[in-house]
């Protein structure tokens, strides 16, 4: 072999080299291919055993529909929506939705917008979203604090889902908002209409309607019914309102990136949701609620503001809810071409038995 590597030129040599790599680059792609084929192969064994299951067991209920879509028929969903993040643009595709995709759609309105449950309120509430079963399955939406309805005895849960917006943005919505209203209701007289002073004014003269303790909301909302949760720059509150995010939330969106908060909404829960994202872009509803006058406020009254400890611990709970949003996220779309898409399943079902005879 050296003798004939000694006499072969190596113009040919180089030649034998690259043939020999075009072969081996041949057989390593035929590889790829056979072990992708493979997979397909599996995965459609896989799917048909777990159709032959789920007939079976079908025939023996004496069922035709799906086992999946019997639940999702008595699913609640609940969005204990927190002031000026948007939530009336996503809940008006909520109501566009109901028709078409045949769920209930129920606003809880609690008297003066108070966020907190008596107890025997609580109770009733509870007792209604789970027994009311010809509202199932169902949406509902309002201004109340977190319940956890575990508390009560209640075995089947309902589906919490929410949405954040920065601390600081949502402040200045909500205080134009009470003197300005918006464009849903143009004529509707507000509480604090005719007082002029702008946001920046209010920081600086000391206003109570924009003092640091009227940041404290969103946490209280995701904590819930406990007195703690209600008390301003609470520490433990905080960590309540975290955990229950990550424990107790399907999901939570922030404000700034609504559309794809929806659009896993649409993946995750198309039940209720198919067809959100497309309504969302195109519909004319799409930002329906838009604060009048609303100004943007100073750096000086900005970095004023960050200055208390009650703006850094919303601040945590924002990013707190941001960088786990990002993280469903990351996990559920890719982008392509400058657009996002959904990822398919990426899990399925094998070695199933015993063995369907």
């Amino acid at each position: 072999m050296g003798l004939l590597r000694i006499m072969m030129s190596p113009k040919i040599q180089l030649l034998a080299v690259l043939a020999f790599g075009v072969a081996m680059l041949l057989v390593e792609n035929q590889i790829q291919r056979l072990d992708e084929s493979t997979a397909k192969l599996e995965r459609t064994i896989a799917r048909h055993e777990v159709a032959e299951v789920e007939l079976r067991h079908s025939k023996d209920d004496g069922l035709r529909e799906s086992l999946p879509m019997a639940e999702n028929n008595d699913m609640v969903i609940i969005y204990n929506r927190v002031p000026k993040t948007a939530s009336t643009s996503f809940t008006n595709i909520a109501y566009d939705l109901c028709g078409r995709n045949n769920f209930h759609v129920l606003h809880i309105n609690t008297t003066k917008n108070n966020p907190v449950m008596s107890l025997q309120d609580q109770v009733r509430f509870v007792r209604n979203v789970t027994t009311w079963r010809e509202m199932k399955p169902s949406f509902y939406h309002g201004h109340i604090a977190y319940l956890d309805f575990s508390k009560y005895g209640v075995k089947d849960k309902p589906v919490y889902i929410n949405v954040v917006r920065d601390p600081i943005e949502r402040l200045v919505s909500y205080y134009y908002f009470l003197r300005f209203g918006d464009d849903y209701r143009p004529g509707l007289r507000r509480r604090k209409q005719g007082d002029k002073k702008t946001f920046d004014e209010c920081v600086s003269s000391g206003g109570s309607d924009c003092a640091p303790e009227k940041l404290w909301l969103q946490i209280p909302f995701f904590c819930g019914h406990h007195s703690e949760c209600w008390n301003a720059g609470s520490r433990w509150a905080l960590e309540q309102a975290k955990y229950n995010i990550v424990n107790e939330y399907v999901l939570v969106g922030v404000t700034e990136e609504l559309d794809d908060f929806i659009m896993i909404l649409e993946a995750a829960l198309p039940r209720f949701f198919k067809g959100a994202t497309d309504l969302y872009r195109t519909g004319k509803k799409s930002h329906l609620r838009k604060t009048t006058e609303k100004k943007p406020p100073a750096k000086e009254t900005i970095d004023k503001l960050q200055q208390s400890d009650i703006w850094k611990m919303e601040n945590e709970l924002y990013e707190f809810a941001l960088e786990q949003f990002q993280f469903v996220r990351g996990h559920a779309v890719r982008e392509k071409d400058g657009e996002l898409y959904v990822l398919s399943q990426n899990f399925f079902y094998e070695k199933i038995y015993p063995k369907v005879n």
